[in-house]
């Protein structure tokens, strides 16, 4: 391999390639700290903080290896979602790539409900009437949409369908999940958009995934198409702080009446198009389709997450299960007496014998070792069995792959240290590297923690950030994220901003992540109001943004029943569930959180954290102690005079000091 130097020096490949490219050390020891890993140590963890440039430091070793016989290896660089994916795919490695390696194969895969599935597509267009006619005329005017670019795309990609909302009601009946796949007994598998990317993928000497679809080819193995991680010969993830509760995810198992209602649309098709004489098809189908309706409708109307183990005790719930059992059952013994009379119905078997096996198990409530939770939207139940710790299936995945791993992320450590990270994942082994950001925080920002605010939970809390906010964003020359734990919260506080400012507010849910996004960005001064998905993952720069409110320290709700299991737990090993558990996570979630404030050398903005806890608590200190080193205030008025500074002064006195 090229020395590194070479290519992050100050006249280095890189700056001749990169416009505004610096030069700064902890990139470049991030990148020898990936091309100098040995066999004997195949797992590093990587802190890196904002602005060390941590996506060329693992991109260039990735592609300037070569092995002793000139071959390159194989890397799967995983990024945290979908959006960062193309990002990654689209904007920055190709410039690494043009520079490094020219003639290295890289390919961009997503999981197989983001391709249009033409079989699929075909089956809604012959049979519209099996829809409820409620949302018809809008699936058939969606089609439509689809069906004209469908003429002209290369990829299948319904990422490059911006005509469509996110959520469109379209999208689940024109693609394929694992369950509905017919794979290589499919009429369009010479076709199928899938297909084709995983083969590019298997192909490519560096292919960009997000971390669902590897835990789908990894645990789920996805197969039909071929695995991709026996290949490979370095694994990086990034944005890895999300790798423990995705895995866990993937580790479980779970049913969601989702599932049942579509397998009754498709045994219902069946027997209205191929297998008129199947007139007991329509009839279970039917059965499916209540049952699933019946079991959610024991629960309340709003979308919640609950306890399975205490819900399956109720009589009424406990009643709706067996009754589904049965059901389940009974369509096994159909469908099974019609074997090998047609492709569809016999995948519809396998569907209903999986199933049938994970009903039984997440019915078992009393085993060990699990938390048994429930969650529920407007029309749907899912019910999950999660392990309580992965950290021995995942050690146990990772030795048996003969791979190198790389995980980094801006926030992994709490307080320096990795043990809650590396824990969790059974990375007890790896190497660990922690790597200060290059931006002069105490100069660029300033964290703001009020005085006098009434306690989280005080319904007072919401009047309390309303005023700070008027009174601060009044003299913020840029934009203001508002960053929430709560939906209940935001509502609250965004239906008054809405009214009382003159400035553009948007609420998280009115329009896409990136539509509210772009609108943000253009405005210059806008107001957006988020919950979880706006604190990571989100990169504005300039002006745009010079002021984070964020209206408590985000511990995870107590009542989440998954939580409620790890403490448990916890308890039973004999450790501190609060230390071990609760306060890791809140911590490496506000270091997200604050993470959206400074992203480049001439940001300048405030962090507000409207929690006392911060300064009353003695654990506030860990909080303190692993966010960047900002200038610090308890007065109002300081941090009004700091925002009020007129943001080209601020950058011009950051230029001279750095000449």
């Amino acid at each position: 391999m090229a020395n590194i130097s070479n290519v992050f020096a100050n006249d280095g490949l890189l700056s001749k390639a990169i416009e505004g490219f610096q030069p700064r050390p902890a990139q470049m020891q991030m990148a020898e700290a990936i091309a100098s890993m040995a066999d004997a140590h195949p797992v590093l963890i990587v802190e890196a903080e904002t602005g060390t440039g941590k996506t060329f430091a693992y991109l260039a070793p990735a592609l300037m290896a070569k092995g002793e016989d000139g071959r390159r290896p194989k890397v799967i660089v995983s990024t945290g979602t979908k959006n960062l994916q193309e990002q990654l795919f689209h904007r920055d490695l190709p410039k690494v790539r043009d520079v490094l390696a020219a003639d290295a194969v890289v390919a961009l895969l997503k999981g197989r409900n983001n391709y249009l599935c033409i079989q699929r597509m075909e089956q809604f267009v012959q049979q519209p009437s099996r829809f409820d006619p409620q949302y018809l005329a809008q699936m058939q005017q969606q089609a439509r949409v689809v069906k004209q670019w469908s003429n002209q795309t290369r990829s299948g990609d319904l990422g490059e369908l911006t005509e469509l909302p996110e959520d469109a009601i379209i999208l689940p009946q024109i693609t394929s999940t694992a369950d509905n796949c017919l794979g290589r007994e499919c009429p369009a598998y010479d076709d199928c958009y899938v297909v084709k990317a995983r083969q590019k993928a298997l192909e490519a000497d560096v292919v960009v995934v997000n971390h669902h679809l590897f835990f789908a080819d990894a645990v789920l193995k996805d197969t039909g198409f071929g695995e991709l991680i026996p290949q490979a010969d370095m694994v990086i993830f990034d944005e890895a702080h999300q790798v423990p509760d995705i895995a866990s995810n993937y580790f479980s198992e779970s049913l969601s009446t989702r599932q049942l209602a579509e397998l009754g649309q498709d045994l219902r098709m069946l027997y209205r198009t191929e297998l008129k004489d199947l007139k007991q098809l329509e009839s279970i189908a039917d059965q499916l389709e209540k049952g699933g309706l019946d079991l959610r409708l024991q629960f309340a109307r709003d979308p919640e997450r609950g306890n399975w183990r205490d819900a399956h005790k109720q009589t009424a719930v406990a009643s709706d299960s067996e009754r589904l059992t049965t059901t389940l059952q009974r369509a096994y013994d159909i469908v099974k007496a019609s074997l090998g009379r047609n492709k569809v119905l016999d995948q519809c078997y396998e569907r209903i014998l999986a199933l049938k096996t994970r009903w039984q198990q997440l019915t078992n409530t009393a085993r060990t070792g699990y938390s048994f939770w429930y969650e529920t939207t407007s029309r749907h139940l899912t019910v999950h069995q999660t392990p309580l710790s992965v950290a021995d299936k995942f050690a146990e995945f990772i030795q048996r792959q003969q791979a190198r791993w790389v995980f980094t992320s801006a926030t992994l450590a709490v307080d320096g240290d990795f043990s809650h990270f590396s824990g969790r994942l059974g990375l007890q082994d790896a190497q660990t590297l922690v790597l200060s950001s290059p931006f002069d925080f105490s100069r660029q920002a300033m964290l703001y923690m009020p005085r006098y605010l009434p306690q989280p939970s005080d319904p007072a809390m919401a009047q309390h950030i309303l005023q700070l906010a008027r009174e601060l964003i009044a003299v913020n020359h840029g934009g203001t994220f508002l960053l929430f734990t709560s939906y209940r919260m935001l509502n609250q506080v965004a239906a008054v901003l809405q009214v009382e400012l003159d400035r553009t507010v948007l609420v998280q849910g009115q329009t896409s992540k990136r539509e509210l996004l772009d609108q943000f960005v253009a405005a210059g001064d806008a107001v957006l109001l988020g919950t979880s998905s706006f604190w990571e993952g989100v990169d504005v720069r300039g002006d745009a943004l010079r002021l984070v409110i964020i209206d408590k320290l985000p511990f995870a709700a107590p009542d989440d029943p998954l939580l409620q299991a790890r403490i448990e737990d916890c308890k039973l090993r004999g450790q501190n569930p609060f230390n071990q558990v609760q306060l890791p996570q809140a911590v490496i979630s506000l270091k997200q959180g604050a993470g959206r404030l400074i992203r480049d050398a001439y940001d300048y903005g405030a962090l507000v954290v409207c929690d006392n806890r911060l300064v009353t608590k003695q654990y506030g200190r860990i909080f303190l102690n692993s966010l960047p080193a900002m200038a610090r205030t308890r007065s109002l008025p300081v941090v009004k005079e700091f925002l009020a500074r007129e943001s080209d002064d601020a950058r011009a006195e950051q230029q001279e000091d750095n000449q």
